[in-house]
């Protein structure tokens, strides 16, 4: 009986962990450059992220990872020829970041194939959903939908391009007709789009010091 209730409260404690938000991980800086791996259901990519292509967007980067934000997240948007798309469904945890706006920023590097950037929908709305090119996408560079012009790229694919490139796109945009409405539910999503792919983990692989 004791070794059940010191399990099942190692069990609270990490559950607890993940669902807990402290503002100050917002205040983290991310080093000059670092790697992310994702782990994914097709196989593994490393993203590198290089800080002086868009320091705001970088340092939210480095603290979602920190924190786990991508475990047990969803491709849930996979264009052919266009972009593939992931960020985090659950709204009770992107809430508490929502609430503290990653500034906009110019865009100093194009998105070319395999370079990274957030998504967004208006100003000050990055921090969330990332997309990967899945080839030159230069009109993003310019393009400025809801007033805010383009979308600064933050890293790009150093490994693995091949993985993301067999994640599943039969979808294509339906995901999107129905995420507004059903992302906060993740079980009735997950049953229109079962073949979705997946990230198991996502985590910081290697820092590099300034």
């Amino acid at each position: 009986m004791k070794y059940i209730l010191i399990c099942f409260a190692s069990l609270l404690l990490i559950c607890c962990s993940k669902s807990t938000f402290n503002p100050e991980w917002t205040k983290q800086t991310a080093p000059s450059t670092y790697t992310a791996r994702f782990e994914t259901s097709k196989g593994n990519f490393d993203i590198e992220v290089t800080r002086a292509w868009s320091p705001q967007a970088a340092d939210r980067l480095h603290q979602l990872l920190t924190h786990h934000f991508y475990d047990n997240q969803y491709f849930y948007r996979v264009v052919p020829n266009f972009v593939v798309q992931f960020g985090n469904i659950d709204t009770t945890v992107t809430k508490r970041w929502e609430k503290f706006k990653v500034a906009d920023e110019p865009v100093l590097k194009s998105n070319l194939k395999g370079y990274v950037s957030f998504a967004r929908a208006g100003k000050e709305t990055r921090g969330n959903d990332l997309f990967i090119n899945l080839k030159d996408n230069v009109r993003l560079d310019t393009v400025a939908p809801e007033g805010v012009r383009g979308y600064p790229v933050l890293g790009y694919v150093t490994n693995g391009m091949e993985v993301v490139e067999k994640f599943y796109s039969g979808y294509g945009n339906k995901t999107m007709d129905v995420y507004d409405s059903l992302s906060a539910n993740r079980a009735k999503y997950l049953k229109l789009f079962p073949k979705l792919d997946s990230i198991r983990k996502a985590y910081i692989l290697k820092n590099t010091k300034d």
